[in-house]
């Protein structure tokens, strides 16, 4: 909420600002599209403003938010669509592709997921993965991308990971009786009541 009320703040400032450029540049239209042009620099460099959300086919264009307590600057670049780079503590580290939209799709930084610790590498079969700071994303062409995590993740790297007899992973984790549980290509890891059981297939 605070996170929301600064960016607005900011937002408010931005365009206020922006407006005045507008009424500087009087009537003429040459004065007014440069004014425009102003306008549309400043929201599109807003966090959430016009950058945010330009297709390719506009143009490109970037937003920066800092994510609360993460201490982490995300950097999106609109056009290319896919691909956000986070300032953390150790360096800057993209997350691009299908990882990138899964991560996008579940929160980003703000998720349980949090930033990234390490740069995206490449899986068995030409899969994905990432860690992140509470869970990793992986991904393949035949299972799509999933976020695997907790001592169900710990169990599965037991068990070999996504080079292992269970592969990849097919679902995230989903809630059942007394638990969670996370599917694979090669099988089901459970945990309930803080024991874990895995069934291959």
């Amino acid at each position: 909420m605070n996170h929301f009320a600064r960016r607005t703040a900011t937002g408010g400032v931005a365009i206020f600002a922006a407006t005045g450029l507008l009424l500087a540049a009087g009537c003429s239209d040459d004065d007014k599209d440069s004014a425009d042009s102003a306008i549309s620099s400043v929201i599109t460099s807003l966090p959430g403003g016009a950058g945010a959300t330009t297709t390719p086919e506009e143009g490109a264009g970037s937003a920066d938010t800092t994510s609360p307590g993460a201490e982490a600057t995300v950097t999106t670049t609109a056009a290319a669509g896919e691909s956000t780079t986070i300032s953390t503590p150790n360096g800057d580290i993209t997350i691009s592709g299908e990882v990138y939209n899964k991560y996008v799709a579940v929160g980003g930084a703000s998720s349980p997921l949090g930033a990234p610790e390490e740069a995206q590498e490449s899986g068995p079969e030409g899969g994905e993965y990432q860690d992140f700071e509470g869970g990793t994303i992986y991904w393949s062409s035949d299972s799509g991308a999933h976020i695997v995590w907790g001592e169900i993740r710990e169990a599965w790297e037991a068990n070999g990971g996504a080079n292992g007899t269970l592969g990849y992973p097919v679902s995230d984790e989903q809630d059942i009786a007394g638990g969670k549980q996370s599917e694979f290509t090669g099988g089901t890891i459970t945990w309930v009541d803080g024991e874990i059981t895995v069934t291959p297939k």
